[in-house]
């Protein structure tokens, strides 16, 4: 019997199609970048007035909408689109204009603030530790660096705590009992890891010349990615070849170039992918998928998950994917995925076309596709470096 693919970025199981319907009622638990993986939690509105979607798709009918500051239940996360549930409003909503409030919804299982504070979007960009000591009476612990971040916990004068790192005028610590957060910088003293800024790596100026890029080929081994609807294109494929044409551009722009995997058998974890980057110190980290979805979509979508860290990098690459490649792009998405959350460095993931459209399967399985697409994220990085 022929096997059907369920798809979700980075959690991808074979299965028969006398088990679809089961399939089909347990696939959010499957999804290795599902909220449901580590419970619904609370977040705020960032926009003027939000669309709630009666799917998670642009195209889909809006059911509701939302106003800034608005506090919502997060239960579930696809392709960058966030479900929600506000009073009598239940949908779905672009993840963009959300924010993790740093409280874990009542609903949520076993997830305490202090972990979820782990999973903010700021991202560490200089060298991790170095023992400091709490100078102020009483210290408060945030969620995140800045006063708008729900309060973790406090410290008193004189408390020792080990520096992750420092963003402006704050630092992410960890305390002695392993708790982890930020506190405002100016009331600690010691702690050798130098400040950030946050808003880029510092060694993100200049040329790409001489810069090293990791590129990730997603998926790879026993795990064939998505399998095209129309072709049986397998995802791991696409993406191995693709990333041996953005290795051999940023190479010729006088970039380094670190694959994550080199051969069609080899399957690093997701863990493997992110610390190959952070051993090697690079300058930036690129992870290229191809989309499914079950609604009839097309084009590419970039994703990011720190606005701090991630947001410039796809923002480079993705106005290049949108100069014409041969599909659409579909812009920049918020995504909470373990390759960019866990990632110390400027990382973005790239999908480059839906397998689950016959009209974009059948580009982006043509090499000169693939190139197009790779060009553009060599002159995107390019461009991020500038």
């Amino acid at each position: 019997m022929k096997p059907i693919k369920i798809n979700s970025h980075h959690f991808k199981k074979t299965i028969s199609a006398s088990m679809l319907a089961v399939t089909l009622l347990l696939s959010t638990t499957l999804q290795t970048e599902s909220v449901h993986a580590a419970g619904a939690y609370t977040a705020k509105v960032y926009a003027s007035s939000l669309n709630v979607r009666s799917e998670p798709a642009a195209s889909a009918s809006v059911t509701g909408s939302l106003k800034s500051g608005a506090l919502v239940t997060v239960t579930d996360e696809q392709h960058g689109w966030l479900k929600v549930r506000a009073g009598s409003i239940s949908g779905w909503v672009a993840g963009y204009y959300l924010k993790r409030t740093g409280e874990t919804s009542s609903v949520a299982s076993g997830t305490t603030a202090a972990a979820a504070s782990v999973k903010t979007s700021a991202k560490p960009s200089g060298s991790a530790g170095g023992s400091a000591h709490v100078t102020a009476s009483s210290l408060r612990i945030r969620g995140g660096p800045g006063t708008g971040y729900h309060v973790l916990g406090s410290l008193k004068e004189g408390d020792s705590i080990t520096v992750l790192l420092r963003q402006g005028d704050w630092a992410r610590i960890r305390t002695t009992s392993g708790e982890i957060g930020w506190v405002s910088g100016q009331y600690i003293a010691g702690g050798s890891t130098s400040w950030s800024s946050g808003s880029s790596n510092a060694r993100n100026s200049g040329s790409i010349r001489g810069k090293l890029i990791v590129i990730d080929p997603g998926h790879g081994g026993s795990d064939p990615g998505m399998l095209g609807t129309s072709f049986d294109t397998m995802e791991k494929d696409l993406t191995l070849q693709t990333a041996f044409y953005v290795r051999d551009y940023l190479t010729a722009k006088g970039a380094q170039v670190k694959l994550t995997r080199t051969r069609g058998d080899q399957k690093p974890s997701l863990a493997r992918r992110v610390q190959i980057g952070q051993q090697l110190r690079a300058d930036a980290f690129v992870s290229i998928h191809y989309n499914s979805s079950p609604k009839k979509v097309s084009g590419t979508l970039t994703f990011f998950y720190s606005e701090n860290n991630d947001l410039r990098l796809a923002r480079s690459i993705e106005n290049r994917l949108r100069q014409g490649i041969g599909l659409k792009s579909n812009g920049l998405s918020f995504g909470d995925y373990h390759i960019l959350r866990e990632n110390s460095l400027p990382a973005t993931l790239v999908e480059l076309g839906f397998l689950t459209n016959r009209s974009d399967e059948s580009i982006v399985r043509k090499a000169s596709y693939q190139k197009k697409a790779a060009k553009a994220i060599a002159d995107g990085l390019a461009d991020y470096f500038d």
